[in-house]
């Protein structure tokens, strides 16, 4: 079986033996999450929602990335919410850091920016939490659901924003 750690002491093996410098040899070393987003940052562009925007402030850090999302239908259509999202150097074995950075009356997201979605926790009760199996796209797909089909008021994370939804909409 192939494996990364055997193709990358391969491909080391084809390049010659490593530099005595230090400094050469931390620059030239890729970590296994950025080899990931290398990938997973040009298939999140390529099936981007057409209500969803990414923004990378720097683009040398594909850890580190900006998403909007302005929802086309529901209650929170027309609206622009911001959210940060910062990938862990041990991605893709645990989830990436994602904070609602637009205040937002929301059953699953906090004022403060916390977000309930099953797939940013790193163990879930109902088995659909992180797995390593999943992708940046997922999570871009899952907060932009929070807006339409994945809004909901029976699990919430802001419970008043639930109570006042469910008291308020007849």
């Amino acid at each position: 079986m192939l494996t990364l750690a055997s193709k990358l002491k391969r491909d080391d093996g084809v390049r010659g033996p490593r530099a005595s410098n230090p400094a050469s040899d931390s620059t030239r070393r890729v970590s296994v999450r950025d080899k990931l987003l290398v990938k997973e940052v040009a298939d999140l562009e390529a099936n981007l929602p057409c209500t969803c925007k990414v923004n990378f402030p720097d683009p040398n850090k594909l850890h580190y990335f900006q998403l909007t999302v302005t929802p086309d239908e529901g209650y929170y259509q027309g609206g622009k919410f911001q959210f940060e999202t910062e990938v862990p150097d041990a991605y893709n074995m645990v989830p990436p850091k994602v904070k609602c950075l637009t205040r937002i009356w929301h059953p699953n997201i906090t004022e403060t920016g916390e977000i309930c979605l099953s797939l940013l926790r790193e163990h879930s009760i109902d088995g659909t939490g992180w797995a390593p199996t999943r992708t940046l796209k997922d999570i871009v797909w899952g907060l932009n659901s929070l807006f339409t089909d994945l809004l909901n008021f029976d699990d919430p994370l802001n419970i008043e924003a639930a109570e006042h939804h469910l008291r308020d909409k007849g």
